[in-house]
Formats: structure tokens, sequence, C-alpha cells
């Protein structure tokens, strides 16, 4: 094998709310890695992406702005390697990503997407949807506010036409699982995958997961968890993920969220070692 330059874009400030560092960190560990193998990373930031025409064929990233999502795309179109992908990552967009778990018969809560201009109450009452949540429907969290925990169909309505005065034009309605709250981590293709309850570390971006509480320990087997979410990764084409899942009282196992190359925080060190293992095969497919 041969090594290789890759080009390394990193994310955005914006877009790593209240995780600027940790984002740096899980990327910078990367780098060192895949240094390790022999690899010369060119470093970029999202803007550089946008304004540059890259030459490297093989480029991994952390990136979210749309401009930046576009770009990436192109040079897939153009048969370069990108990792991860930059469709999987417009898929992991919280409308798209509804939409495919939900078409893919992937544990899911109840879910109703309307536009931000619509009425919900109706449909929420028919779907017996009181304790929701109420999230932006075209891209990730950025804001707090982006995601809203509601009790009712009148705040429903509120939060609605709040995102409608800030442009966002759909809302994603996920229904409340009571359970115990779960954080993971996976790199598909590799054996790495990190389970966490975020109760026992108190780790938490915008104190969301206050709401379902301290979690109890009820039982259920990581590798079904590690099967089910490498599957959902499979249906979105991401590889290097992470995400949310409710454990009910009775085990069953609901993905509430599913992020494209997170953090990593409790866990950058070992899995900054397998995320470069996969950019690394990934280049010498």
């Amino acid at each position: 094998m041969s090594p290789f330059t890759l080009a390394g874009i990193r994310r955005g400030n914006q877009f790593s709310p209240n995780h600027i560092g940790n984002d740096a960190a899980i990327f910078s560990l990367t780098v060192k890695h895949l240094q390790a193998y022999g690899c010369t990373v060119n470093e970029y930031t999202e803007s550089d992406l946008i304004v540059q025409d890259l030459q490297e064929n093989i480029i991994f990233n952390m990136v979210r702005d749309w401009n930046s999502i576009r770009k990436l795309q192109q040079m897939e179109e153009q048969g370069r390697i990108v990792i991860n992908s930059g469709y999987a990552i417009e898929n992991c967009t919280r409308e798209k990503m509804t939409r495919l778990l939900m078409e893919n018969n992937i544990p899911h809560p109840t879910s109703l997407i309307f536009s931000t201009q619509e009425d919900p109450t109706a449909a929420l009452e028919k779907a017996g949807l009181y304790n929701c949540w109420i999230k932006r429907g075209d891209f990730h969290a950025v804001h707090r506010e982006d995601v809203t925990y509601v009790r009712n169909p009148e705040e429903a309505c509120s939060i609605f036409k709040e995102f409608a005065i800030r442009g966002i034009p759909s809302a994603v309605i996920n229904a409340h699982l009571t359970g115990d709250l779960v954080k993971f981590y996976g790199v598909r293709g590799t054996d790495f995958f990190y389970w966490f309850y975020p109760s026992d570390i108190h780790h938490s971006k915008f104190g969301w997961e206050q709401i379902n509480g301290t979690a109890t320990g009820i039982p259920f087997h990581g590798t079904d968890l590690h099967k089910l979410c490498n599957k959902a990764a499979e249906v979105l084409g991401i590889s290097i993920y992470g995400g949310d899942c409710i454990v009910s009282p009775d085990g069953n196992m609901q993905l509430i969220d599913f992020n494209d190359w997170p953090s990593f925080a409790p866990c950058r060190e070992e899995a900054s070692q397998y995320i470069a293992q996969h950019i690394w095969q990934s280049a010498n497919k």
C-alpha cells in the first residue's frame, strides 16, 4: 500500500455549538493517525472548500454548510473519494433522516412532517401526540431552539410560528419516548462502537437530555444496538456516525437522532484510530 495525499476539511465553528474544542480535537487526532500511516494531510476549513478547487482525490471532512455539502457532492460525481459522503451528510438532516429511517423500517418514534406554515393541531390530536419534540426539518440543530420539547398542540403551534419567523421551512414532530437515553458512536466497516448514558457523565450539548432524566439501566444488548446503528448508517450512507437511542422499559430500542461525524468526546482517543483506519482502507480500495 502506498501513502496518499489527502484533503482534510474541518467543521466551521458555527456548526459546532458548545463543541468547538471537541470537534477540533477528533479531527486533529485523526490527522495524526493518518500521518502515522505515511499520509500527507492538507488541512482546510469549510470556507476554503467553498472558494478553492481542491486538487486532492481523497477528501475526509466534517462539513455542515450547505455550500460545502454541494461542493463535496460535485467532487463525488467527479469520481473522488469523499468521507463522509456529501450525500450522506445531507441524508442526516432531520427531515431526510426521518423519512429514510421510517421508509426502511428502522425503529424510530412516531413522527410527522409539516411545513411551518401549517397548523399541526388536528394531526397531533388524531395521532394522540401531546408530549413530543418539534425539530427543524431542513438542517442539523445549530441553536438550542432548533429542538424543543412541547406538552400540547398549542405549544407546538407556537414553535411552528417561531420557526416560520426564523425562515425554517419545515418541522419534524417526534413522539416523546420514555426510557433510558443512550448515546452512541460508531465507524462503519470497523469493530469500533461505543455507547454510554449521558446522564452518568453529565454529557450534553443543549441540555435536552434532562427531559428523560437519569438512566436506570434498563437491560439491553450492546451488540444489538451496534447492529441497529450499522443498519441505519447503511440506509443513510454514512460511515462515521453518532446519535441517540431510547431504550424503553420493555427493552426495545428506537433511534431518535443520527449524526454525521460527531465529536466522539468521551472516546476520541480510541475512535480517532478507527476513523483513520477507515479512511486509509477506503483510500486503498
